[in-house]
């Protein structure tokens, strides 16, 4: 009878515990709960996706990539399995042996799209021969910037981008059904309004830079819609680190040789390591990837 009653105290007890503790919000949780599964990854692309900036130049590569991008650091999170990275340096969407065309081509490619639940791609600054831009902005007169801006980012070459872009996006989710399919802008590459740094890069020319690129990234974002796309814009996240702020996450270096002419590091106007964390903290943000993960 003695342990009869205990019994029942000792239940009525635990009752009451366990009442309480649902009260305050406590659950319990398995000692040996799983994490939450990782997403199949793939990335492609341009040199921002490369990771060019993160670390060394490595220009004897075909395919030049260098470790620590954006791509490296979503890989580092654990809530990715990166199958991929195809992304070069220079690459086109259309043309040559590295372009986003040859990348999709490739068997290795395809077999890892059809598993991926996630891809992310920068393309179209290479079509519109921004490198060649920024070269005649950064050591020529105004009038020379301003020239090569309209030409480059006219209405008929903006027309012809698009259609790229639109294309590319739609064979890249042919191939990857299940995947969410997310295509980066670009950031503005100069803090034209309280700049902390002087450059020799006339203000004018560093306008002239961010409003091409403003059309450049407004044609991408049309493209990524009309394709059924996601869309994430990166100029808020680098607003107040252009290379002319005091905590640039844009790489910079130039330099006049012995002989008096302007040598670029090829890094140079590509996002450094806290501008490709930025960009892996807009990836993250913008698909949660525990939410694409395949249960």
């Amino acid at each position: 009878m003695a342990d009869r009653t205990a019994r029942r105290r000792h239940s009525a007890f635990a009752a009451a515990l366990a009442t309480v503790a649902m009260a305050l919000g406590f659950t319990a949780v398995p000692a040996d709960a799983a994490p939450p599964p990782q997403v199949d990854y793939v990335a492609l692309g341009d040199s921002y996706t490369a990771g060019i900036g993160a670390g060394p130049y490595d220009s004897t590569l075909t395919c030049i990539q260098t470790s620590g991008g954006y791509v490296d650091v979503v890989a580092k999170t654990g809530r990715v399995d990166l199958l991929l990275n195809t992304a070069c340096s220079g690459a086109q969407l259309l043309g040559g042996e590295t372009s986003v065309a040859a990348q999709l081509s490739d068997p290795d490619t395809l077999a890892a799209l059809t598993q991926a639940e996630l891809v992310s791609i920068t393309a179209g600054a290479n079509d519109l021969g921004f490198a060649q831009v920024l070269g005649i902005c950064a050591t020529m007169s105004v009038e020379s910037c301003r020239a090569i801006v309209a030409e480059r980012t006219s209405d008929a070459n903006l027309l012809l981008l698009f259609a790229a872009l639109k294309q590319t996006y739609e064979v890249i989710q042919a191939a990857a059904p299940d995947a969410t399919v997310v295509v980066f802008g670009y950031p503005l590459l100069f803090n034209t309004e309280d700049p902390a740094v002087s450059l020799t890069i006339p203000l004018a020319s560093q306008e002239l830079v961010n409003a091409g690129t403003i059309k450049l990234n407004t044609v991408i974002e049309a493209a990524a819609t009309a394709a059924g796309a996601e869309y994430v814009d990166v100029t808020d996240e680098f607003a107040g680190h252009e290379v002319n702020s005091v905590d640039p996450w844009i790489f910079f270096s130039a330099f006049v040789d012995a002989n008096g002419t302007l040598q670029i590091d090829p890094r140079t106007f590509h996002p450094n390591k806290e501008g490709h964390r930025a960009y892996a903290s807009a990836l993250l943000e913008a698909v949660k990837p525990a939410q694409l993960a395949r249960q």
